[in-house]
C-alpha cells in the first residue's frame, strides 16, 4: 500500500473576510475536511487554486474524491480550459478543531487570478486548497522557518507578501521561554499597513509611500545596513569579504531571473539565524549583502523568493 501523501486538496469556502491592513486582508475558510489539515511551521506553505472567466473547479475536485491522488499530476494532467490558477500562499491561522484556517492576501488590485479573487471575494465563496494532511505518512514539507533549539540572536526580513509568515514566526517565539535577541524589519506600501504584533522583537517597519519612488526593497536593504552583526560574524568564523558587493562567484552562478530558494544548514547547536522572505531580486540582494558585504557564512541565511517583479503573481 502506498504511503499517505503528505499533501491532499481540500474543498473550502469563504466564511469570513477581516481587514487587517490598508492592503492586507485576513480570508477565513473552513470545510468538512479541514478538521484534517496539519500545519508543521508559521511559514507553512500551501497552494490556492482560483476559477478564471466562469470556470468551475469540479474538475479540481473531481481528483480529490480519489482515494489516493498524486494532485499536482492530475491537476497537470487537465486540459488548459478546464485548469484552474495556483498560486502559493501561507497559512495564518490553523484551527481544525473548528474546521477554519485562516490566510491573508496582499491587495494589489486587479493584476491577477488571486487578488482579482480577493478584490471581489464574499462569503461563501469556494476554492480550492492543497496544504498537509494530518497523520501523513510521507515526510514533512512546504516550509523553512528552522531555527537551531539552541539559537541565541534571529533577524527576521520580510516585505509585503511574506508578512503573514513572519508575523506567524513573531508568535511562536513569543511563546518560548527562553526567548532569543529577535530584530525584525518589515517593508509594507502604506504606514497604515503597520499591525500590533507580540513584543518579541526589535521590530522596525518601513513603509514605500514615505519615500515617493522609493523602490521595491530599498528601504530593506538600508535598515539592514543600520544593524550590527560583527560580533556574531566574529564569533561564526566569519569575516568582512573583499570580493566583488555584487556578489561572490558561487552565488553569481545563479539564474538571476530564477526565483531564489536558499536554506540555512545548520545544527541545533547554532546561535545565529537570518530568514528573508521578499521580492526574487530583493532577498538575493539581502543575502549577498549579509555574506559578502558582512561575512556572515551563508549556512545561517535561509533566503527566499516569494515572488518576482515583472511577473503576474498575484
Amino acid at each position: 500500500m502506498a504511503a499517505k501523501p503528505s499533501y491532499q486538496l481540500f474543498d473550502i469556502t469563504l466564511a469570513k473576510r477581516t481587514q487587517v491592513s490598508a492592503s492586507l486582508v485576513k480570508f477565513t475558510f473552513s470545510g468538512p475536511n479541514v478538521s484534517q489539515m496539519e500545519t508543521y511551521a508559521p511559514d507553512q506553505r500551501i497552494k490556492l487554486f482560483f476559477p478564471e472567466g466562469g470556470g468551475t473547479l469540479d474538475p479540481l475536485f473531481a481528483i480529490a474524491k480519489l482515494e489516493e491522488h498524486d494532485w499536482y499530476t492530475a491537476y497537470r494532467a487537465l486540459p488548459d480550459a478546464q485548469r484552474p490558477s495556483a498560486r502559493t500562499y501561507t497559512i495564518r491561522a490553523l484551527r481544525p478543531e473548528q474546521a477554519e484556517v485562516d490566510v491573508e492576501f496582499v491587495l494589489h488590485g486587479d493584476t491577477g487570478p488571486a487578488s482579482r479573487w480577493a478584490m471581489r471575494a464574499r462569503p461563501g465563496d469556494r476554492l480550492a486548497m492543497t496544504a498537509p494532511v494530518a497523520n501523513a505518512e510521507g515526510p514533512k514539507l512546504g516550509y523553512e522557518w528552522k531555527p537551531p533549539k539552541g539559537v541565541r540572536r534571529i533577524l527576521i526580513i520580510a516585505d509585503e507578501t511574506a508578512l503573514p509568515a513572519a508575523a506567524g514566526i513573531l508568535e511562536s517565539l513569543n511563546e518560548l521561554p527562553l526567548k532569543p535577541k529577535v530584530e525584525a524589519l518589515f517593508e509594507v506600501p502604506r504606514s497604515d499597513d503597520v499591525q500590533q504584533l507580540p513584543q518579541a522583537a526589535k521590530l522596525r517597519w518601513l513603509a514605500r509611500e514615505t519615500e515617493p519612488g522609493c523602490q521595491h526593497g530599498e528601504l530593506l536593504r538600508r535598515a539592514l545596513g543600520d544593524i550590527d552583526l560583527q560580533q556574531e560574524i566574529i564569533a561564526l568564523g566569519g569575516k568582512p569579504s573583499t570580493a566583488a558587493t555584487d556578489g561572490s562567484p558561487e552565488e553569481l552562478s545563479q539564474d538571476e531571473n530564477a526565483p531564489l530558494w536558499e536554506p540555512a544548514t545548520l545544527d541545533d547547536s547554532a546561535p545565529f539565524y537570518a530568514w528573508i522572505a521578499a521580492e526574487t531580486k530583493v532577498a538575493m540582494k539581502l543575502r549577498r549583502y549579509l555574506v559578502n558585504e558582512c561575512g556572515l557564512p551563508k549556512q545561517y541565511v535561509t533566503s527566499m523568493g516569494y515572488w518576482r517583479q515583472g511577473k503576474t503573481n498575484g
